[in-house]
């Protein structure tokens, strides 16, 4: 069998190296996906899954709140307690699906190598976080509303301001998503990510639910710590016959922030978590 130098190859007939690279250049690779319109299709896929996978979990944690303010009910008459009692069970059916049920969702992505997928996908960081927290977040609106009716009725409190739920619920959710998926993403363990997002729920159902002039000092340093309480006070102001609209815009513009922040360090521990 003789071989043919390379060189005496006749021009019409390329190697095999030289076809590939004509290939790839002819064939380039997908562009990187803009942010807005990623963020569509993770937050619809996310929110088609969620409502598949969670809505069993949205009914407990509804039930849950009603359950705590029925059994408040017995301990509290009205005033500035009873308003407290009912924006902190209903911030705590955000707090449920937001924080603690994403923290769990994220640790079992990157325990599971889910985040492998996502990084093959040229969608940006940011586009896997805010879909899935817009989502989880969006999640909650229907128990929220239901919550904030039924505690509002059984405690007597005006129903005209419900409509500070539509701000309430996507800044004080975008607060604890980012929160909980952090705390998903930054867990060595998918088991650690679990504990982290109930405790986090735990003290939004303790810092929040419980009036914060019962509170001792030490602990209402903690409860100024925790971001979904001011959407809590945001909430209760509202039931007042006059609220001071000034003072809940204050709440809401610093949930705001506090939302700005946890999503944007959910989306470092992101790319941090998909490089490893």
């Amino acid at each position: 069998m003789s071989t043919v130098p390379a060189e005496v190859l006749p021009t019409g007939a390329p190697s095999a190296g030289a076809r590939a690279t004509d290939d790839e250049a002819a064939s380039p690779l997908a562009p990187r996906a803009r942010l807005l319109p990623a963020l569509a299709a993770v937050y619809r896929a996310q929110l088609s899954r969620a409502r598949v996978a969670r809505i069993p979990l949205l009914f407990v944690a509804t039930f849950q709140s009603i359950g705590i303010m029925v059994l408040m009910r017995g301990v509290v008459d009205g005033g500035s307690e009873a308003r407290a009692v009912v924006a902190g069970s209903t911030v705590l059916v955000v707090a449920f699906v937001a924080l603690n049920l994403l923290a769990q969702y994220f640790g079992q992505l990157r325990a599971t190598g889910g985040l492998d997928h996502y990084a093959t996908l040229p969608v940006p960081p940011a586009a896997v976080v805010l879909g899935a927290a817009g989502a989880y977040a969006s999640f909650t609106v229907p128990g929220t509303a239901v919550t904030a009716v039924a505690g509002s009725v059984l405690f007597g409190l005006p129903l005209g301001h419900l409509w500070i739920l539509a701000a309430v619920v996507p800044l004080a959710g975008a607060a604890l998503a980012g929160l909980g998926a952090a705390l998903g993403l930054l867990a060595p363990r998918q088991e650690l990510a679990t504990l982290l997002g109930q405790l986090g729920m735990s003290a939004a159902l303790l810092l929040g639910v419980l009036p914060a002039e019962r509170l001792p000092e030490p602990i209402g340093w903690a409860r100024d710590l925790l971001p979904s309480t001011y959407g809590v006070e945001a909430l209760a102001r509202t039931f007042d016959p006059h609220p001071d609209w000034a003072v809940v815009a204050l709440d809401l513009a610093v949930c705001g922030v506090v939302g700005v922040v946890s999503l944007a360090v959910a989306t470092w521990a992101y790319r941090r978590a998909a490089v490893r």
